[in-house]
């Protein structure tokens, strides 16, 4: 996902650049007389606003939520980029990553200054330097902060940043609105501790999504979650209605990747290399079944695990996962919220007793994550021990509480 909104807010700097620039200022007036020359702009969904120069204009970049402006000679313009920090609007999950997109992007670069005061925004930070166009290089003023909405990134831009302009960015800023769209959830179920037992469990993809780990299935639920979750679970598990639903949990419930696990060190143990040294893994792997270096490295890293672990090393992953689905299918609309915390109480109470706590039951799941991807977990470990510093901490809740009915 963050790719994606890599790719496109590289698309917008042609668009912004090609079409818009401002004029400057002449002189640096008072606050109150700078806005006198001011009118309100807003996004297009009306979520945020802020007050500019009333004789710019604004150009579309195709994101409801974004807004940009500026005036038609060309030599300054503006830029709020917004990221909602629930659902599949938002582009990122913190404000670093915003912060590092936003550079990525735009060929941004420059030096902490002192920030001003935004109504409703803290964490506030600036940076002034430059960005680099299409059309050539140009100063910069990039603003940064947060709401309980949404991540800000607010851009001023200009041929010449002389303090005039500055002084009219902080004027501007001082206006900063934002209208919060009244949410639709349809979930009716309390946030008991049986259900943050449900979603602590796949809390660490929940953040990974930037999504609500403290909502079952990690979205309100409303139209527009439902329809953007039958997208996801078409696109990484080819389900696409009740029926395909169905046949995917009972796949993962009675066999998943951990039966996959088992038989892969079926085989290995069958060639014999339960009779080769851990220094002649490798050699043995790309000798017997004519492995590359990465594969082979991959296969003895994988008996490395069945002999620490067991051969349930990687049951977690499946569990967690499964868990996961029952929150996908209830806001796709394929379960009902009842059918969906139904099934997750069934489940989570088979698999609580095979773990002793959170940091075993996730652990297995990142060593099923190491399994499947063929790669490291140590990005989502390391989101894994984020979420358990944070004041509203998904593992919180008892791994041990007693998981009962209570919607």
């Amino acid at each position: 996902m963050r790719n994606k909104w890599k790719k496109w807010l590289a698309l917008c700097t042609a668009v912004i650049f090609g079409t818009l620039m401002l004029q400057g200022c002449a002189g640096t007036q008072s606050p109150e007389k700078m806005l006198e020359s001011m009118k309100e702009f807003s996004t297009e969904d009306g979520t945020a606003s802020i007050y500019l120069n009333e004789n710019w204009t604004v150009e579309d970049l195709g994101v409801d939520y974004w807004l940009c402006a500026g005036n038609t000679l060309g030599n300054q313009v503006f830029i709020m980029m917004q990221s909602p920090k629930n659902g599949f609007d938002g582009f990122a999950s913190n404000m670093e990553e915003l912060k590092e997109l936003f550079k990525e992007s735009y060929g941004f670069s420059g030096e902490s200054v002192e920030a001003p005061e935004i109504p409703l925004m803290t964490g506030v930070t600036a940076q002034q330097g430059q960005m680099n166009t299409d059309l050539g290089t140009i100063d910069g003023y990039a603003v940064f902060g947060e709401t309980d909405y949404a991540y800000y990134a607010l851009f001023f831009g200009a041929d010449n940043m002389n303090d005039s302009f500055l002084a009219s960015a902080k004027v501007s800023c001082s206006q900063f609105q934002e209208n919060v769209p009244e949410e639709v959830d349809y979930t009716t179920a309390e946030l008991t501790d049986t259900v943050r037992w449900f979603n602590a469990s796949y809390a660490v993809l929940t953040d990974l999504n930037g999504w609500d780990y403290n909502r079952f299935g990690g979205l309100p639920a409303n139209e527009e979650s439902k329809a953007a979750v039958q997208q996801l679970l078409v696109e990484w598990w080819d389900v696409t209605d009740r029926a395909s639903a169905d046949e995917t949990l009972d796949w993962i419930l009675s066999e998943g990747h951990r039966v996959g696990f088992r038989d892969d060190i079926g085989i290995l143990e069958d060639a014999g290399i339960g009779s080769v040294s851990a220094q002649d893994r490798i050699s043995f792997l790309k000798s017997e079944f004519g492995l590359d270096e990465a594969s082979a490295q991959f296969y003895a890293d994988m008996y490395d695990m069945y002999l620490e672990c067991g051969e349930t090393a990687i049951d977690g992953w499946d569990y967690c996962r499964a868990l996961n689905l029952l929150g996908y299918y209830y806001v796709a609309g394929y379960y009902t919220e009842k059918e969906a915390l139904d099934t997750s109480l069934e489940i989570a109470l088979a698999v609580q007793p095979e773990f002793t706590s959170w940091d075993e039951l996730i652990e297995s799941y990142m060593r099923g994550y190491v399994y499947w991807a063929e790669e490291s977990a140590d990005d989502r470990r390391a989101v894994y021990a984020d979420l358990k510093t944070r004041s509203d901490n998904p593992y919180a809740v008892d791994y041990n509480t007693v998981l009962e009915k209570t919607w």
